[in-house]
């Protein structure tokens, strides 16, 4: 940590399903001295937060508007379809979206996936976010379609949830600000990649103290007057003169 860094703190942003839990427990581990704030952020908020300067890096869906933000997109998420448990859909393993088309399908305004065809038929209405939406549904008045990690974050006991093994599906990605990439950013960035404390791209370990030129200080020669000739290897004994 630079000097510059004592006392700072590392601003993580994060949307909605998106657990940072486990990158946050190594960041504790290999860098103690700066604490991470976590905030959470809306999907449709997370870019503007960021260019407000609200935080270092957020975990946002994809896609995003990237105009100055560097991105990194890490892994996709199944889609998946929530519905009560008393619904049709629930007695399959999987349904496809041809499977949702007689039923009414909410879309919220905090959608992240990329709809070519919506599925299903336009609900009576547009829920303000996800969490509206997932209220509906267990009233029974229609569908919702979304990546597998909202599902899980909305959970209710009158509710499940099936994979859309056609659906588009939701990618999450680490950005930050492409003109503020500082070493804290850096940091993270190779936590978030798996790198080790030691990999080459992560910053620099503190050097370890040289052993080299004391391991060729004991393989000098002993001082004792000699002419400078090499001794014998240690282990063999010198032939002198037996004595006749």
């Amino acid at each position: 940590m630079t000097d510059g860094e004592t006392g700072r703190v590392f601003r993580l942003a994060y949307v909605p399903g998106v657990t940072p839990a486990k990158w946050v427990k190594i960041w504790a581990e290999r860098i103690p001295d700066v604490p991470v704030t976590l905030v959470a952020v809306p999907a449709a908020e997370v870019v503007g937060f960021l260019r407000d300067g609200g935080a270092d890096a957020a975990f946002a869906r994809l896609p995003i508007d990237r105009d100055g933000l560097s991105v990194i997109p890490l892994y996709v998420e199944t889609t998946v379809v929530v519905v009560p448990k008393d619904h049709a859909v629930a007695t399959a393993d999987e349904v496809t979206i041809a499977d949702l088309a007689d039923d009414e399908v909410f879309h919220p305004l905090d959608d992240t996936i990329e709809w070519a065809v919506r599925p299903g038929q336009p609900a009576f209405t547009r829920p303000d976010t996800t969490a509206d939406a997932v209220k509906l549904v267990a009233s029974g008045t229609g569908l919702l379609v979304v990546p597998q990690s909202l599902a899980r974050l909305h959970h209710r006991r009158d509710l499940t949830y099936r994979p859309v093994l056609d659906a588009p599906q939701s990618q999450v990605a680490l950005t930050w600000p492409a003109d503020a990439t500082t070493d804290l950013v850096e940091d993270f960035i190779g936590i978030v990649r798996g790198r080790t404390v030691n990999s080459s791209r992560g910053r620099a370990p503190a050097a370890a103290p040289a052993e080299k030129p004391a391991r060729r200080q004991a393989q000098k020669p002993a001082q004792n007057g000699s002419s400078g000739r090499r001794g014998a290897p240690a282990g063999r004994k010198r032939r002198g003169h037996r004595p006749r």
